[in-house]
């Protein structure tokens, strides 16, 4: 309370006159201890009492230029022009000391601004980094206004044109050659054969641009009419084939050609400006739902082909053994027509040795004829066989 009391105490001494935050106190003491009783307030001057040429010592306003004293101009109401005034006008705000805190760029030597200098590099930076275009010869450029109409070609080597977004430039390497992948995605890319059949295609499209302006302003979308393209060639072709025959390698080359035409074809009447280097086919397969079926057929027609592949090769055994004995018999019959009786009897000769050669019994009409070991057949005899046979005929039929 104590506290309390002091404080307000002390604000009404300040509203008295006894400590003026003002000025001088209104009695002419020197700094507000005069003694009086605070009875003087009454008689303070008002602002309108000063005069131009005195410089009265009454109460100042502090937001007035001069408000430490001394001023000649009179005590007026401050206004928000004079507090503007003084925030702009006052020491050490606009030259960077004084403690003020707005920001400047640092000076030359000279004493003049960076701003220029810098904003010259911005500009130039600005032109080189968009008016400036080095186009190379496996690439192909054109240039646009406001990025919409077309303004021209760019040559190879170094361009130079109007800054964006006055101009804006487009540049494609026509010599890369692109992928675009079909039937990979994870899903079933069924295609309706010629037999009515189904088969699960994967294909790969080789591309690559051909005339830069026509890719960019004939067509909306340049990959996707592709797409569509290369879908519509694909299923046409499959429509005229088989399954075996686009199963098989022969077939499935055909038909990445006619693919690859049909392409060509269609994207030439749309002007889109593509080439298409070719078509690969990855992937032929059974629909999921009959893959056990088609896998037994696979292998019933894989059986089938090598019992094919067997009988081919029999038969051309037997067309060569055939061709060989003709040739032989050929050779035979001219020897006979040269001397046709010793012909004859070495044939007949070479055949009963040919027939005779396997037997055990030798049956002998000749006289005197000698018997002889008959080594072979005791041989077999030793092996388990049966004993020879000789039969001799003597002579008079005894």
């Amino acid at each position: 309370m104590e506290r309390l009391g002091g404080l307000l105490e002390r604000i009404g001494l300040a509203m008295a006159g006894k400590r003026n935050p003002w000025g001088k106190p209104p009695g002419g003491g020197g700094n507000g201890s005069d003694g009086g009783d605070g009875s003087d307030l009454g008689d303070a001057p008002s602002a309108g009492d000063d005069s131009a040429g005195g410089g009265s010592d009454g109460p100042r306003n502090p937001w007035l230029p001069g408000a430490g004293g001394g001023d000649s101009e009179g005590r007026r109401s401050a206004n928000i022009e004079d507090i503007f005034k003084n925030r702009k006008g006052g020491g050490g705000r606009k030259g960077g000391g004084g403690g003020g805190n707005g920001f400047r760029l640092p000076e030359r030597p000279g004493g003049k601004s960076w701003f220029p200098v810098a904003m010259v590099a911005i500009v130039g930076v600005w032109f080189l980094a968009t008016a400036v275009h080095q186009v190379q010869p496996s690439e192909k450029g054109i240039k646009t206004w406001f990025g919409g109409q077309y303004a021209g070609d760019l040559v190879d080597g170094l361009n130079f044109t109007a800054p964006y977004p006055i101009q804006t430039v487009d540049i494609e390497n026509t010599d890369e050659i692109r992928r675009l992948t079909i039937g990979d995605g994870g899903g079933e890319n069924l295609i309706l054969t010629g037999d009515q059949n189904l088969v699960d295609l994967s294909y790969l499209v080789r591309w690559r641009v051909r005339d830069l302006v026509q890719y960019r302003f004939e067509l909306e979308d340049p990959e996707d009419t592709l797409r569509e393209a290369a879908e519509s060639a694909m299923r046409a072709a499959v429509a005229e084939t088989t399954l075996d025959n686009i199963l098989s390698g022969e077939g499935r080359a055909q038909t990445q050609l006619r693919v690859r035409q049909r392409m060509q074809q269609l994207l030439d009447s749309y002007g889109a400006g593509i080439e298409v280097d070719g078509v690969d086919i990855n992937r032929t397969e059974a629909p999921e739902q009959v893959i056990e079926a088609f896998n037994d057929v696979l292998a019933a027609r894989q059986n089938r082909e090598q019992l094919l592949n067997q009988a081919r090769r029999y038969e051309q055994q037997l067309l060569a053994q055939a061709q060989g004995d003709a040739a032989q018999f050929n050779e035979i019959y001219e020897q006979y027509r040269l001397a046709p009786e010793v012909t004859r009897r070495r044939l007949y000769y070479e055949t009963m040795e040919t027939v005779l050669r396997g037997t055990d019994k030798t049956i002998v009409e000749a006289d005197g004829v000698t018997p002889y070991l008959p080594l072979p057949e005791i041989n077999n005899r030793r092996q388990g066989g049966t004993p020879p046979t000789l039969t001799v005929t003597p002579q008079g039929g005894q």
